[in-house]
């Protein structure tokens, strides 16, 4: 079983080849996403890059006019008036760039954050996400759809705008010294160097601390939602479950300081050397103004060329490391978006409408080749019409089965039938059209009732009397039109809902037998599929709730081809079939009365379950028999 590139288990290497192609997918997600706001912006970045240059030597020229007999008034004025329009310039094109960089990066961010979601909902199973590696991938995908693609656009604008302003600063400088110039262009290459080094160091951080961080927020979910609230204060361990939080996010802070050390010292001695090349470089521009070999002009125009190109080339050097880094994390969003199929279709055969019967025909499944078998040759059929049912004790293979038939997976070995057609040729997303289900760990959604019902089936999701017919069978009507606001109420109180007149209001938690009441709504509204899959539907109902929704699902599943799953064997004794599965394998199957009279590990079970019932009852009817 594969999980394609999105699963590898450590960041590749970098390759200049690779990292062009994740720069021109970069540009090219930003001319996408807002075209007329990335030109305005790639125009006034590179006006900004020459903007200081024009202000050094129009400085210079002003200086030189004032020192200089026989400069006219008007060329003086002129040189003052070219300052303050290069400054007005400045101060406009920062904020406008500013304004345009905001905006770019919000454009930015909701393509790609569509583009990872599509690509994430085009998953058709759940090996991926139950793979710790597709996890850690996917959460850095996350990071990088926030901020990468527009944090490589910031980079590389910024770059090309750095290298504009120490070229022209380049050539001023080397025209008062070459040497100079030289050796400020030079001083420059150790730390471009030392940041590409960090960059990939900081990357490679993230990758390592994945596991690490999503403890750190499971720790923190667990200590702030209601789910957890209730047991974390009854066992009174909300502090052990902090102290493993900061524990994590402790080990965190440390190999991030040991980096963040690291860099500042390469930083400090790389900012040391060139503080020292432009210090004497001051002292060389003075003593030759000092001989007369350059005027003031000229020193104007050294010092601002120096800090220039020292300026620049620290703001290129950290827009090339920014640059970098963010490829490296655009480098996960890339293998998330362009995952290849999880569940691959051989011949995408039509799925007939099931008038036969589904067929498991020797399958074996296990996770991966280092997990052990789940399922060991399993082999039986469901009728079309019958309702089958799966017993068994926790652990033998009852909700794999489930998976496979869903095509969440696909069988190790075997096949399963669907009318003759093998499930794996057929699109999963057409099979689970055919298909409505109740499972016991079900979706709260914190949405509305209606919008909790109406997920079941889209094609109503609007549909009031199709939902409320759904509640109506599920037994959860009544409920729902006791509510503040009736099926429009919020079922959460993470969220607050709108009141009437505009006032935040509060919403309404269900109890455990109510949600899944509710959750049996959302099966019902997917009315006329082939198959239906009921497992444990009632296991949270008191029992009055239980034997209503009982008889509700008998009606429901009359004539209709059903799975039944459920450890209480009265629920499907009237099941046509009933498999017993241990330890992966099938030990029995048949109808209830041919098990009971097998007096195998049915009988047994089910003897169990009903010396319980009769032991709890004992004493109730000892005391109505003395009244």
């Amino acid at each position: 079983m594969t999980g394609g590139p999105a699963l590898a288990a450590v960041p590749r290497r970098s390759g200049l080849s690779r990292f062009t192609r994740h720069a021109v997918a970069a540009i090219a997600l930003a001319a996408r996403a807002a075209p007329a706001v990335f030109t305005v912006h790639v125009l006034l970045t590179l006006a900004t890059g020459a903007l200081p240059v024009a202000a050094a030597w129009l400085t210079k020229l002003a200086l030189d006019g004032l020192t200089e007999h026989g400069t006219s008034t008007v060329a003086l004025v002129s040189l003052a008036t070219g300052l303050a329009v290069v400054g007005l310039l400045t101060a406009v094109i920062s904020h406008t760039n500013d304004y345009l960089r905001g905006q770019l990066e919000r454009s930015i961010g909701l393509l790609t954050q569509d583009r990872l979601f599509t690509a994430v909902n085009r998953f058709v199973s759940l090996e991926r996400f139950e793979s710790p590696a597709f996890l850690d991938r996917l959460r850095l995908a996350q990071q990088a759809s926030a901020m990468g693609p527009g944090q490589v656009i910031n980079g590389m604008l910024g770059l090309v705008q750095a290298v504009l302003t120490v070229t022209g600063f380049l050539g001023s400088l080397y025209s008062l010294s070459p040497a100079t110039s030289v050796l400020v262009l030079v001083t420059g290459i150790p730390a471009l160097v030392a940041e590409l080094i960090l960059s990939r160091q900081r990357v490679r951080l993230h990758w390592g601390l994945g596991p690490t961080q999503r403890r750190e927020i499971f720790y923190n979910q667990l200590l702030s939602t209601v789910e957890a609230a209730k047991e974390i204060r009854l066992f009174a361990i909300g502090t052990f479950l902090q102290d493993r939080m900061l524990t994590d996010r402790r080990t965190a802070n440390t190999a991030k300081a040991l980096l963040e050390r690291r860099d500042t010292l390469v930083q400090s001695s790389l900012s040391l050397l060139a503080a020292l090349v432009s210090g004497g470089g001051v002292v060389w521009v003075v003593m030759a103004a000092r001989s007369g070999h350059l005027s003031v002009g000229d020193i104007a125009v050294f010092i601002a060329a120096v800090a220039g190109v020292q300026g620049s080339l620290t703001a290129a050097t950290g827009h090339i490391s920014g640059s970098h880094e963010a490829l490296m994390l655009f480098e996960h969003y890339l293998d998330v978006v362009h995952c290849e199929p999880d569940l691959p279709v051989s011949a995408a055969l039509p799925l007939p409408a099931l008038s036969e019967g589904i067929e498991f025909r020797d399958v074996w499944f296990r996770y991966s080749d280092e997990h052990p078998w789940v399922l060991r040759g399993v082999s039986f059929r469901m009728r079309y019409g019958e309702a089958v049912a799966l017993v068994g004790l926790n652990g033998s293979g009852k909700s794999t089965l489930v998976k496979l038939l869903c095509r969440f997976y696909d069988p190790t070995r075997g096949a399963i039938r669907w009318d003759g057609v093998d499930l794996r040729d057929v699109d999963p997303v057409v099979l689970r059209t055919r298909i409505g289900a109740a499972f016991q760990d079900y979706m709260a959604y914190d949405m509305t009732a209606a919008e909790n019902i109406g997920l079941g089936d889209l094609d109503a999701f609007h549909d009031e009397e199709r939902i409320r017919a759904a509640a109506e069978r599920a037994g959860i009507h009544r409920k729902l039109s006791t509510l503040p606001r009736r099926y429009d109420t919020l079922l959460s109180r993470r969220f607050a809902m709108t009141a009437g007149d505009g006032d935040p209001a509060t919403g309404v938690v269900l109890s455990g037998g109510q949600w899944q009441r509710l959750a049996l709504a959302r099966a019902f509204l997917r009315d006329g599929r082939d198959l239906m899959i009921l497992d444990e539907p009632a296991s949270g109902l008191d029992a009055q709730a239980e034997a209503e929704i009982q008889q509700a699902l008998r009606e429901h599943r009359h004539g209709r081809t059903s799975l039944l799953i459920s450890h209480r064997l009265g629920s499907v004794r009237e099941a046509d079939t009933i498999v017993v599965l241990s330890a992966g394998r099938i030990i029995e199957q048949g109808g209830h009365a041919a098990l009971m009279a097998a007096d195998g590990e049915y009988a047994r079970l089910f003897a169990l379950q009903a010396s319980g019932y009769r032991a709890e009852a004992a004493p109730g009817l000892e005391e109505a028999g003395r009244r």
